[in-house]
């Protein structure tokens, strides 16, 4: 299939319109497309080969002229398109911004989401794991913005505490451990050894793995 032209989008989008009884006009002012019917705001569409960055300024600039502004994209196959969608979908809801899609194969146009206001719902499970986070954490281990690297959680921050302790005194018990690091969920931690550095020398008693100790070594030689 050769490049995808914005220009093939226009004629199936104002074939649609059209159908809904709009008049319909291109490159008017800034707008890459123009709908009018009778009294109502006009009906503004950008049009894209693909979501971009750029095609959403586009969109909110128009939104000074009228309220009913979409952006039309050319669909893709496959699920890298779905997923491209739906995160859109979510970026244009909060924009007040309608979506239309064009399958370019046979001119079908789909309106996935038509403008309107928008309240984000708030998550208070989200909210309430965000400031457990943020209150369990000590320090700010973290540097804002880092990615590839192994991010340090309250969680790993309770794990190293217990493995410091087991490195410092051998294998001990769970209740021993979570009294004496004050980490509540150091049992449950050592059982699940969610990161390999724990092992279970017998029943309630966890002992310090060789990837466990390497792990100590290696924040020590860092620390240094």
């Amino acid at each position: 299939m050769g490049r995808i032209l914005e220009t093939e989008l226009y004629q199936p989008v104002k074939a649609y319109l059209e159908g809904q009884g709009y008049e319909v006009k291109a490159e008017v002012g800034a707008a890459d497309l123009v709908a009018c019917r009778g009294d109502e705001d006009p009906v503004i569409v950008e049009l894209k080969t693909g979501f971009t960055l750029s095609l959403f300024h586009q969109a909110v600039e128009r939104q000074a002229v009228t309220d009913a502004v979409y952006v039309a994209v050319a669909r893709g196959p496959g699920k890298r398109f779905l997923a491209a969608l739906k995160n859109n979908l979510k970026l244009a809801r909060r924009l007040g911004i309608g979506v239309i899609t064009v399958r370019l194969s046979d001119g079908f146009v789909e309106v996935h989401l038509d403008p309107g206001p928008f309240t984000p719902r708030k998550s208070k499970p989200r909210k309430d794991r965000l400031l457990r986070e943020f209150s369990r954490r000590v320090g700010d281990p973290n540097t804002g913005g880092s990615t590839r690297v192994t991010l340090v959680t309250a969680y790993r921050q309770d794990a190293i505490r217990c493995a410091q302790h087991l490195a410092e005194n051998g294998p001990c018990r769970g209740a021993e451990v979570a009294k004496a690091t004050g980490v509540g969920r150091a049992t449950r931690m050592m059982a699940d050894d969610h990161y390999g550095w724990f092992e279970r020398v017998e029943r309630g008693v966890y002992g310090l793995t060789p990837k466990g100790r390497a792990t100590l070594d290696d924040r020590a030689t860092e620390t240094a």
